[in-house]
């Protein structure tokens, strides 16, 4: 019972970073250790699977796909989603520096920690980190691209927008928005959808049939990396963590595009202007949070040992 609540925690911490731009819900699995085990539990639900499901084999199904822990996680996210998430995105309207702050101290300490996962670290090692840094660095700096509906283009929309919410590091909406999509995808035909409308499911179907074939995809493509080339996948999802902290960083200033379709009007982020920090009272609260997240991080860490050190009993 005590691993299934802890799971349901971090589905919760999942489901509260979708609110915080730049802040995916694979950045969260990675840094509280359940990345690996989400991966190939995502896997594990192949055809093979299905087939024990369909036979009434429901213990079976269970064991091969983890299902217990999918369950609990998913439960953490939509729980999170309608309740907790609804507190942050208050607290992020109203206190964006410090909320920003506090995560950037979690983020900057999980790094380390993660980084302790790598057994040893090779130069091919030290290679992926930087490499993956400076993917998430280029990525965040990047300008949006032109829309555009054509059937392949709108797959490879669907294929690296779910991609992305794989990876950590990376948003999916914020990819969308780079990949010039945004508006087409997720304001005009998401509002479309609710009317019936044929020209919804035009785009959406594509976009949805590209995010199962990413999901698909990639998880297999990640859990065959894990298990072969384990200490360089680390590393190299370790940077795209290093690399998003510049979304992370609490002192900037947003540059945004307003996407209006008919009476809705939706605001969205479409870069930055960084800044160095004021010397100010709300600057001085924002590192005493950040260094609040990095205590928090190493606690979580040192009660997570103890837990692994203590002798069972027989």
């Amino acid at each position: 019972m005590k691993e299934s609540i802890s799971v349901l925690l971090k589905g919760a911490a999942m489901g509260a970073a979708n609110v915080i731009p730049g802040v995916s819900g694979g950045t969260v699995a990675f840094i509280t250790g359940i990345y690996e085990r989400l991966i190939f539990a995502i896997k594990s639900l192949s055809g093979s699977s299905l087939k024990l499901l369909f036979k009434g084999k429901i213990k079976e199904f269970a064991e091969e796909t983890d299902l217990k822990f999918l369950i609990w996680l998913g439960i953490g996210v939509v729980v999170s989603i309608l309740t907790l998430a609804e507190v942050l995105k208050y607290l992020f309207e109203n206190y964006e520096k410090l909320v920003w702050a506090f995560f950037f101290g979690l983020i900057l300490a999980s790094i380390y920690f993660v980084g302790k996962r790598v057994s040893r670290w090779t130069v091919s090692c030290i290679l992926l980190l930087l490499f993956g840094a400076a993917i998430a660095v280029v990525v965040a700096m990047m300008k949006p691209a032109t829309e555009n509906d054509s059937i392949p283009y709108l797959l490879l929309c669907g294929v690296i927008a779910m991609a992305s919410m794989i990876i950590p590091g990376l948003s999916g909406s914020f990819v969308l928005l780079l990949l010039g999509n945004y508006k087409l995808v997720m304001v005009d035909s998401v509002s479309r959808l609710k009317s019936a409308d044929p020209e919804a499911l035009s785009i959406l179907i594509p976009v949805g049939i590209g995010a199962v074939i990413g999901l698909v995809t990639l998880s297999r493509l990640l859990a065959w990396i894990f298990k072969k080339f384990h200490d360089q996948a680390v590393a190299l999802l370790t940077g795209f963590v290093a690399g998003s902290l510049l979304v992370i960083w609490p002192w900037k200033e947003a540059i945004t595009e307003t996407f209006e379709h008919e009476d809705r009007v939706k605001e969205k982020v479409i870069g930055y202007d960084w800044q160095l920090p004021a010397m100010s009272g709300e600057t001085a609260i924002a590192v005493l949070l950040m260094i609040i997240g990095v205590v928090l991080v190493w606690l979580m860490e040192k009660s997570g040992a103890t837990a692994e050190e203590a002798p069972k009993e027989s």
